[in-house]
């Protein structure tokens, strides 16, 4: 859920000129995110979203160039450096790690949020992620494995 409320924001940033918490808060309820001021607050804060000076004077909140593709190729570090195997295993995906990676890639697996994954439980080297159906399963392994 953060992760689709973030790339929201990043894309209504780019479509409209926002430049206070309140129109970003506003624009996001009418896309259908049920968020308060201290999450669109968090939000800036973790995108590290700045204000930009536009030719009229007026200000809009900007992305800094390459975070996103940073970010993503910072899960896929720990993923590629910790994963050992995925298997799907009816709706259950059970991923191996390397003794004691399980945790961070659990965490790296949560924060890309990936589509169709309902949660996740992460022990020393094993992880369980539950999906939403058997077909669910099988694409989070596809796109896991495009990412390894």
């Amino acid at each position: 859920m953060k992760l689709n409320r973030h790339q929201k924001i990043l894309e209504l940033i780019k479509l409209y000129p926002i430049n206070t918490q309140e129109e970003l808060l506003l624009k996001l309820r009418a896309e259908g995110y049920t968020v308060t001021q201290s999450t669109v607050s968090r939000d800036i804060k973790s995108l590290r979203l700045q204000k930009a000076l536009l030719g009229d004077g007026n200000y809009r909140y900007i992305a800094p160039e390459g975070k996103q593709s940073e970010k993503k190729s910072g899960f896929s570090g720990i993923l590629t450096s910790s994963v050992v195997s995925a298997e799907a295993a009816v709706n259950l995906v059970v991923v191996k790690t390397y003794s004691g990676m399980a945790g961070a890639a659990c965490a790296a697996i949560d924060s890309i949020d990936f589509a169709g994954v309902v949660g996740s439980l992460a022990g020393d080297d094993t992880i369980f992620i539950a999906c939403k159906d058997n077909d669910s399963a099988k694409d989070f392994v596809l796109q896991l494995n495009k990412l390894l």
